[in-house]
């Protein structure tokens, strides 16, 4: 799917445990020395954007959620979502709530009105996860409650 770092796919039971297990991955990051504007968190849309936010402050960093008109700051964390992903660059990354039917969106799907809309769709929501997953330069997350996106498929493909 992508050059880079080989990306630890965490399949969670609920958005308890993947909130806990993004924190537990987040603070072992930070120990072995990624400073905390070296992470950037991203979700599909911002009704995931809780889930990270819980994850972040349960490892106990400090973040700033970006937005068009907001830039990433030198002491903490970016949060945001993965359309707000392109361009950036961070040492490690966390793609979280990869669910089925949140990528690709489940609202999305249901609006369309052909085979050829659909496809279209596909490509669009593929790409959107991949560009939020390149944004990693040493360390990847891909996380979710069961069961995943099918586009998780594709990483595993590269393994």
């Amino acid at each position: 799917m992508f050059d880079g770092p080989a990306p630890l796919v965490l399949p969670c039971k609920d958005t308890k445990a993947e909130v806990e297990a993004v924190a537990n991955w987040l603070r072992a990051r930070h120990r072995e020395g990624v400073r905390p504007e070296e992470i950037g968190v991203f979700v599909r849309s911002e009704e995931e954007l809780p889930r990270a936010r819980s994850a972040l402050d349960a490892a106990d960093l400090k973040y700033v959620e970006l937005a068009e008109d907001t830039e990433t700051q030198g002491d903490a964390a970016a949060l945001s979502t993965m359309h707000l992903a392109k361009g950036l660059e961070f040492k490690a990354v966390v793609v979280m709530a990869c669910d089925e039917g949140v990528i690709p969106s489940e609202e999305r799907l249901a609006n369309l009105a052909d085979e050829a809309e659909l496809e279209e769709t596909y490509n669009t929501e593929r790409h959107l996860l991949y560009v939020a997953c390149t944004r990693a330069r040493d360390f990847l997350l891909v996380s979710g409650i069961q069961p995943m996106s099918e586009f998780i498929e594709d990483f595993k493909m590269k393994a």
